[in-house]
């Protein structure tokens, strides 16, 4: 077979036949690693995935400190899971996703179209085994293994919220503080986050010009649609877009984001590009840096709750539009969930709401009852 025949990430594509190299081990690994990078790109993966999966071969590489993959086991393995679980706290769709990796890797050395088991044993007298089995790999609790205390905000505690994110902007302003600049942005991007449902990089990544008009509900101005760029891809995919429709319940919030676009964004200087939530020393903010500003919000409103975070604002909308009485498939395409079973999962609706909901069921089934005639 021609070099021309090979599949993307062969190893004689990667290897030069013939040619000592001082570090064989070294050689080989980073070979591997690029011929799997080929072999990803060749189906079609996104950049991003193929960086975090590899990024994971070499922090496992790390952990071994041996030759290279031809001398993993999967009690190494077992290990490096054990201390991330243990001693990091990693969630349980993180092992998922590292375990992933580390099996799709695995894999791809296996492979006999990519010849990496006969080059290993060929140099190294050894060879390549597969180390995430089903055995010692995590299951798949559910459909979607996340933390069960994670809920929406209550009406109250989302008032608390915002009451303290504007009550800390007034204060910093009145004491003239440095930070009223950076207390506004994270009020600005609490109640946008909320308003749209959207998720933490969805609202970081926003730019001036991801507005628009509503030709149908002209009295939200140019702030009728919220256009998403990255939207959470799926795995292997680019980032998702959509268009978020404004809705009357969350129109407030047009005002907040006037202000922050006329008083608060102009105050930084990096306020240069089109990023709509700049920082003193960059062009966007930054996910840990949001995360910071959001965690510090909370605790000074007294929300402590470990089932509340960032993501609880999403939820919180997905309840509303719930309450409001909106249609599920609307809702479905508004927060850009593939699924309407994934919207289910965000949805916490209140007891209030549900005795409404029973009590106009009570009410309708009462309508339908032939009147009773009085006998005598």
């Amino acid at each position: 077979m021609s070099k021309q025949d090979l599949p993307p990430g062969s190893a004689r594509l990667q290897l030069a036949d013939g040619i000592a190299v001082l570090r064989p081990e070294t050689a080989v690994f980073e070979a591997m690693v690029t011929g799997w990078s080929h072999q990803q790109m060749a189906r079609n993966l996104s950049a991003g995935t193929i960086s975090a999966q590899v990024a994971t071969i070499r922090r496992f590489q790390d952990f071994c400190e041996v030759e290279g993959p031809w001398a993993w086991t999967p009690a190494m393995a077992d290990d490096w899971i054990t201390e991330l679980r243990g001693i990091h706290g990693l969630a349980h769709s993180t092992i998922l996703s590292y375990q992933g990796a580390l099996r799709h890797f695995m894999d791809y050395l296996l492979d006999p179209a990519y010849e990496w088991a006969q080059q290993c044993q060929d140099r190294f007298a050894t060879h390549p085994v597969q180390i995430i089995t089903e055995a010692n790999s995590a299951r798949h609790a559910h459909e979607s293994p996340g933390d069960p205390r994670k809920r929406a905000y209550s009406t109250d505690e989302l008032q608390d919220l915002c009451d303290t994110a504007d009550a800390q902007v007034t204060h910093r302003f009145q004491v003239g503080a440095k930070g009223a600049m950076v207390a506004l942005r994270t009020a600005t991007i609490t109640k946008v986050a909320y308003a749209w449902g959207l998720r933490r990089n969805e609202v970081r990544m926003l730019d001036l010009t991801d507005f628009g008009p509503n030709p149908r509900a002209r009295q939200f101005g140019r702030f009728g649609v919220c256009y998403v760029r990255y939207g959470k891809p799926s795995k292997g995919s680019p980032t998702k877009r959509r268009g978020v429709l404004t809705v009357p319940e969350t129109a407030w919030v047009i005002d907040c984001l006037e202000q922050w676009i006329d008083q608060g964004r102009p105050g930084f200087d990096q306020a240069t590009g089109t990023a709509l939530f700049p920082t003193e020393r960059s062009d966007r903010i930054s996910n840990g840096a949001l995360s910071h500003s959001f965690s510090e919000l909370c605790d000074t409103a007294g929300l402590t709750d470990p089932g509340l975070d960032f993501h609880s604002l999403r939820r919180s909308y997905v309840t509303l539009l719930v309450e409001c009485g909106y249609d599920t498939r609307f809702i479905q395409e508004q927060v850009g969930h593939e699924y309407a079973s994934t919207t289910s999962l965000y949805t916490f609706v209140s007891p209030d709401y549900r005795s409404r909901v029973v009590a106009a069921a009570l009410r309708a089934a009462a309508g339908h009852l032939p009147e009773r005639t009085n006998r005598t």
